[in-house]
Order: C-alpha cells, then sequence, then structure tokens
C-alpha cells in the first residue's frame, strides 16, 4: 500500500485551509497513493474566539472530503475538525474517514485531552473547550485494519495497545504538535508506539506558526513495525510518501512475537 501524509500550516482562514488540504490530496493521488492523511484542525487554528461554528458529522467539513476521496479515488483521513460537542461550552475534535466512493467510513474523537501546564511555556486546558470521545476505532483502509488516534492520544500506550489487539496494523496519528515538545518527543514517541504494537505509523502534523503565538513541530513521518522512520517530511507545507510493506510487517510479528508473547499482570 502506498500511502501518504500531508503535512498543513492551517491557520485562521477556513476556506484557505481547506484549499490548501485539497491540494496536498491532488498531489497524494497524483504520486500513487491510496491512503492520504491530514493534520489535526486542518479546518482551523487560531484565538477560539474566531473559530468557525463547529459542524456536525454530515456537515460542509465532511461533504468536502468526502468529494475529494470521490474525484481522486482515495481513502482520505482528514486529520480532525471541530464537531458540535454535547453541550454549548465544547465541541468534539473529530477525525472523519472517507473510502474512494466517498462514504464515510469512520469516525473517530479524541479521548486524551490536553491540559498541560509548562511554566514559562505552555498553559492549556483543552478539556475547557472540547469533550472527550470514549470509544476507540479500528476501520478498514482497502482490506487493512487501521487504528485511528489524534495528537495527544500517543503519550498513552494503552490505547495503542488496545487498537493491536483489535487488529490494527496501521496506526494513524494526525497532529499540532507543539514546537518545544515536538523536538525532543514526537519522533521518540511514535517509534515506540510502532515497535510495540508491531505496526506502522503514519503522523501527519501542523508545521509553523499559528495564532495566538503558537508554533507546531511538523516533522511528518511514517514508521515502520521495526521502529524505523522510512519517510519524513521537511519542516514546510507537502506530502511525503512511503510503500508499506505488509508481508514484512507480518514477518516480523513472526520473528519477534511479543504480541503474541503478552502476559496479563494482576488482571490488567
Amino acid at each position: 500500500m502506498r500511502v501518504a501524509v500531508c503535512q498543513l500550516n492551517s491557520r485562521d482562514d477556513r476556506a484557505h485551509n481547506l484549499a490548501v488540504a485539497r491540494d496536498l490530496l491532488e498531489r497524494a493521488a497524483a504520486g500513487g497513493a491510496e491512503f492520504a492523511v491530514l493534520p489535526e484542525y486542518v479546518d482551523f487554528l487560531g484565538r477560539a474566539a474566531d473559530a468557525p461554528k463547529p459542524e456536525p458529522v454530515d456537515g460542509e467539513f465532511a461533504a468536502f472530503f468526502s468529494t475529494a476521496a470521490r474525484e481522486l479515488g482515495l481513502w482520505v483521513h482528514a486529520g480532525s475538525f471541530h464537531e458540535t460537542g454535547p453541550d454549548a461550552e465544547r465541541t468534539y475534535n473529530t477525525s472523519l474517514l472517507f473510502g474512494p466512493d466517498g462514504e464515510r467510513a469512520a469516525t473517530y474523537r479524541k479521548i486524551h485531552l490536553y491540559d498541560v501546564e509548562i511554566v514559562g511555556r505552555v498553559s492549556y486546558q483543552e478539556s475547557r473547550i472540547v469533550a472527550p470521545g470514549e470509544t476507540t476505532v479500528v476501520a478498514d483502509v482497502g482490506g487493512v485494519p487501521t487504528g485511528l488516534s489524534i495528537c495527544y492520544d500517543l503519550r498513552f500506550p494503552e490505547l495503542y495497545r488496545q487498537l493491536a489487539i483489535a487488529g490494527a496494523r496501521i496506526l494513524v496519528v494526525p497532529a499540532a504538535f507543539m514546537l518545544h515538545t515536538g523536538r525532543d518527543h514526537w519522533e521518540v514517541l511514535l517509534r515506540a508506539r510502532a515497535i510495540e504494537n508491531q505496526c506502522y505509523v503514519l503522523a501527519a502534523g501542523q508545521i509553523g506558526d499559528h495564532e495566538p503565538g503558537r508554533t507546531c513541530f511538523g516533522r511528518s513521518m511514517i514508521v515502520d513495525p521495526w521502529g524505523t522512520v522510512i519517510a519524513q517530511a521537511a519542516d514546510t507545507v507537502g506530502v511525503t510518501f512511503a510503500d508499506l510493506d505488509l508481508e514484512r510487517l507480518e514477518t516480523i510479528r513472526t520473528e519477534v512475537p511479543s504480541l503474541a508473547n503478552r502476559r496479563l499482570i494482576n488482571g490488567s
């Protein structure tokens, strides 16, 4: 399977963000990709007060990427967007997956919310404006079981283990990883999730500056089940390709059967 991760610099102009995303998907399709992944909050990254009205999963955002998937004959993971939430104060941070027929194949709502206090760097409480999802999702992408996650989920290995146990061979991580944590943690965590779950990891990130005073790390990458980075984006908006060798994945799982050798400890 040939795959592509698309790296964006989404800002506060929703129409422009979607136009760039469409262009990158066209480049992915032209490069022979069967599956393309966009980053977290492809619709909008800016001041909360300027955010567009959140939408349902069958709204304009979904229609835009459904059309793109159908017209390009491509599996499209539309990163994430601001979905209408459970109450007036909170949205969901939601990923939508579309098949080449344009049909929505899966919906995933971010489970782990970015509530952090890094002195002198970041003070952010995602849970103030976003409601957590509650359900893990493994979807069939062209016959390959694919586990879904979003950004901060990456720090919670138990989520990815559940996805692997449920059959995932690919793990998808759309993200807007911040610069100061990304340069030390991003690649390490992605490679760890690939190694411990013996899966390919497709990680599409936001890159560059965003209002208000936020800089994302970028370095979108594709990691194989051995933990080797087989493709990595430059520090710019663009598309990065790799060919997934699913036979090699099964060989790794046979030769180093860590998933099969897993033992329950104290009932967990």
